[in-house]
């Protein structure tokens, strides 16, 4: 008998209740489907069954405190029934229909999140995703500059189409440059690693502006970068950076492209993460966070003088689900959840929280080299040792003490991203100080891994 057959039929809610095991889902799932980023053969998939709150739960019943909002984009928490409530409402009456139409859901998403964005920006564009919204960025601003040259930094991450993979600045790019995307010109960014002094902003903003310089103010159309790095590790940056780049930016001509997609929506204890320096983008990419992943969307704020250039000049871009109306509609419920339970508000007051939780973990384990986060956005950086700050796990590698601590966290119930040196801390925005503190004591035990690993 295949899996599939081996179910029950409740009548009662006319649906099929499915009776597979944790190994039977996942065989199934590696045979017939295709996992991201991994090589299949070393894939090992977790089998989950459901999720809520802060919370989710494998097959045979065990919790995990979820400490990265899945990829970072679980905001409001997980199984929140007033967003459920919103999409099941929308597919009763309109499900899909062109995105050349108007309706009601678009309509009030775009009006809701002309209140959000920064400053003036009022327009947006849709799309199912971050990637999107930042290939649409990169051909608008191409089209409305006329240039073709797009600034990115090394330590970027933008998403995995093949443009968007090789505005990454990360080693994901390598194996996507065949060949590489024409124009591209990478600049570095203020933080230089672990075992490096940070630029200050001055000395950031005199490197890029000396780049500028070197390629040509008249050939760059944009620069296009996290506000605050994400994946390559909550990379804050310095005060006065951004100002100073918008300055450079409208100097220049050079459209500013804020890439918000995990750090917007709250991610940071304010709305958008440029909001914390002031400084108005003139394309802004989100996505995550949006819906609180409830389903995959995307959305581009556009500047008034880039929406003008479109009054009378074609876009040339589109896409199936642009303003998809489940998505929309799970949209504008997750902005409401947002607003009712000032869940912005609450990564405001727990930024301090999460802080002092990484102060004492640095003052307990001498592995713990450095600790950075804005609202709850945070990691923390392990090294060998705090005199040369070498990271404990080498650029572009989980070496085994990192391997150890992940699936020591996961024993202990707690759900994180391990990247390199790096323990991510990013729950979700509903997330209550006694939970917070269940996640840092779990990670306080499983440090040991990396203590003894380092001698100490």
């Amino acid at each position: 008998m295949a899996f599939w057959e081996d179910a029950t039929w409740d009548s009662r809610k006319d649906v099929r209740t499915m009776t597979l095991s944790a190994d039977e889902i996942v065989q199934l799932s590696k045979r017939y489907t295709l996992y991201d980023w991994s090589a299949q053969s070393k894939v090992a998939p977790m089998a989950v069954d459901r999720a809520e709150g802060v919370y989710f739960y494998d097959v045979d019943g065990r919790r995990y405190l979820d400490f990265n909002s899945q990829l970072m984009g679980v905001n409001i928490g997980h199984g929140d029934k007033r967003v459920i409530d919103a999409i099941a409402k929308q597919g009763e009456t309109l499900a899909y229909i062109t995105p050349f139409a108007a309706y009601e859901t678009r309509a009030l998403l775009g009006q809701k999140l002309a209140t959000l964005w920064p400053g003036d920006m009022e327009k947006s564009f849709f799309t199912l995703g971050g990637a999107e919204a930042n290939e649409n960025a990169i051909r608008i601003a191409k089209a409305y500059t006329g240039r073709e040259k797009v600034m990115v930094r090394y330590r970027a991450y933008h998403g995995a189409t093949y443009l968007t993979a090789n505005l990454t600045g990360d080693p994901r790019r390598w194996a996507n440059e065949n060949p590489p995307v024409a124009g591209i010109v990478r600049v570095f960014d203020p933080y230089r690693g672990s075992d490096r002094p940070e630029d200050t902003a001055e000395q950031a903003l005199d490197r890029l502006e000396e780049q500028i310089m070197l390629e040509g103010p008249e050939t760059i159309a944009a620069f296009i970068l996290e506000t605050v790095t994400g994946t390559n590790g909550i990379l804050i940056p310095p005060d006065g950076y951004l100002q100073g780049v918008r300055e450079l930016c409208t100097r220049h001509g050079i459209v500013l492209i804020a890439d918000e997609i995990m750090c917007g929506f709250g991610r940071t204890g304010e709305w958008f993460a440029v909001n914390h320096w002031g400084v108005v983008p003139d394309l802004m990419s989100t996505a995550k966070g949006l819906t609180s992943s409830y389903l995959p969307l995307g959305a581009l704020a556009i500047s008034p003088a880039i929406a003008r250039h479109f009054e009378d000049n074609v876009f040339y871009g589109g896409l199936t689900y642009n303003s998809h109306p489940l998505s929309c509609a799970a949209a504008l419920a997750a902005i409401q959840v947002m607003e009712d339970d000032d869940l912005v508000g609450n990564a405001h007051r727990l930024e301090p929280v999460m802080r002092r939780h990484h102060e004492e973990l640095a003052d307990r384990h001498p592995s713990v080299g450095l600790h950075r986060n804005i609202g709850l956005f945070g990691i923390l950086e392990l090294v060998e040792d705090r005199d040369t700050m070498k990271p404990l796990s080498p650029y572009n590698v989980n070496n085994e003490t990192m391997v150890a601590i992940n699936r020591a966290l996961l024993e202990r119930g707690v759900f994180t991203m391990i990247r390199w040196n790096g323990i991510m801390t990013n729950p979700p925005l509903c997330i209550t100080e006694d939970q917070l503190q269940e996640g840092f004591e779990a990670i306080d035990a499983v440090l040991e891994i990396a203590d003894r690993a380092i001698g100490a």
